[in-house]
């Protein structure tokens, strides 16, 4: 009786979530974001205030969801958050997994979905930022280098949309080629969600009899440079490099189904 009640809690808190983070979105891409166009000038500026601005916010979120009882998360390695222009790639189970993760990341860029940019809620946030859409053709990759160079730390989700519960990984191949392209090594960051919630094909209001753990777990570096060495290609260490990460994320399956 007691978890059915704290079911049907999650469920509505879980609804207000949502309300409270589409109208936030759309305040921040009708009021502020405006008006710090024409406060700052200087582009690079104007993006790392914002990006600073959305996670402070998403710091916020994420407390908002963990004190109404949403979720519980924990965090292991964040000291290995150590760098400026870091190149951060993880798995993506859950839809509130970017939120948690881009909270704990400083001047983050990310890559994300071109419809983001069309979307009224999330519009104003995310061309703000200048995250980089994954619509960007040939000039996705130099974008993804030039990002990095700047000293953004750049997260990309390789799988290209949320983790199939079932099923094997099929990781794009456009984070190694960042990778081998830039001669950065690669912070893989881990993320078990159990249950599952708010995963592919969940909706909002899918919630599971107990309350969802998120476990993030930044790993130690993939040193890029050993992929290039062995192959002296950038073509086939790209390959090499993401069967690499494909193999080391379907790790995640294992240790959640363990």
């Amino acid at each position: 009786m007691c978890e059915g009640l704290m079911r049907v809690w999650r469920i509505f808190a879980t609804g207000f979530c949502f309300m409270v983070f589409a109208l936030g979105s759309l305040l921040l891409g009708l009021v502020l974001f405006p008006m710090l166009r024409m406060l700052v000038r200087n582009s690079l500026t104007r993006s790392r205030v914002a990006r600073l601005v959305i996670q402070g916010l998403f710091k916020c979120f994420v407390g908002l969801m963990r004190g109404l009882g949403v979720m519980t998360y924990q965090v292991k390695g964040r000291n290995r958050l150590r760098r400026r222009g870091q190149l951060i790639v993880a798995n993506h189970p859950s839809l509130i997994d970017v939120v948690i993760l881009m909270s704990m990341v400083g001047n983050a860029n990310c890559v994300v979905k071109a419809s983001l940019a069309r979307n009224p809620f999330t519009w104003g946030p995310v061309t703000a930022a200048d995250f980089i859409f994954n619509d960007s053709g040939v000039g996705l990759m130099q974008d993804c280098i030039d990002s990095l160079n700047s000293g953004s730390n750049l997260i990309i989700f390789p799988e290209g949309t949320r983790t199939p519960n079932v099923g094997p990984r099929h990781l794009q191949r456009g984070a190694a080629n960042v990778a081998v392209r830039s001669g950065r090594d690669i912070t893989p960051v881990r993320i078990i969600v159990s249950p599952a919630v708010l995963g592919k094909d969940q909706r909002w209001y899918h919630m599971p009899q107990s309350r969802p753990h998120f476990l993030l777990e930044f790993e130690p570096d993939i040193a890029v440079a050993n992929f290039i060495q062995d192959t002296g290609n950038e073509a086939l260490a790209t390959r090499r490099l993401n069967e690499h990460l494909t193999q080391h994320f379907s790790m995640e399956t294992r240790r959640a189904a363990a």
